[in-house]
């Protein structure tokens, strides 16, 4: 004797008790992704001072962004980004003997309470890849990007002054530099 076994096709049946489930489902699952996503970038806990963005000309495929910052707590800037610029990215400028170097770095620390200087000559938001020209009298938007110690993300969203020194204005042989 011979043992079959019979395979029975169930038929979802798609019920209003179903379809209410599925959309309650769907809808807790969106939401909750959702709030993860904005868990992971909230507004940083830092205060941004005299901001500025050096004026360009047309054709000019680059220039920085200068500031201080100050954070409550333990910080490191990871990284920028703007409307304005293909490529936006934290640079350090020093002298190597008697050459001026520029170069990206994967971020700047900021220690808790103490002010940052983003100036021309030293740490600067780099905007490259420029899609148009920044004249004076303008404003830019611009968005920086912190890291905790854990790694947990936070960002500023700036709108910033296009000019030819920075706001105090200071003109120094340092930021009379070009980029």
């Amino acid at each position: 004797m011979k043992n079959t076994i019979k395979s029975v096709a169930v038929k979802a049946v798609n019920t209003p008790a179903r379809v209410i489930f599925r959309a309650i489902f769907t809808s807790i699952s969106v939401g909750a992704l959702c709030l993860s996503v904005a868990a992971q970038v909230k507004p940083a806990d830092v205060t941004v001072k005299d901001a500025w963005v050096r004026t360009t000309v047309p054709g000019q495929k680059g220039t920085g962004a200068f500031m201080s910052i100050t954070a409550k707590s333990d910080l490191r800037l990871v990284g920028a980004s703007s409307a304005v610029a293909g490529v936006t990215e934290v640079h350090e400028m020093k002298m190597s003997g008697d050459v001026m170097q520029m170069r990206a770095v994967s971020g700047l620390d900021l220690p808790a309470g103490k002010a940052v200087a983003l100036q021309p000559g030293g740490f600067h938001v780099m905007l490259l890849d420029l899609k148009t020209a920044l004249p004076k009298n303008v404003t830019v938007p611009l968005t920086l990007l912190f890291k905790d110690a854990k790694g947990v993300e936070s960002k500023v969203e700036l709108t910033v002054p296009v000019a030819t020194t920075s706001p105090n204005g200071t003109a120094t042989q340092a930021n009379q530099h070009k980029h």
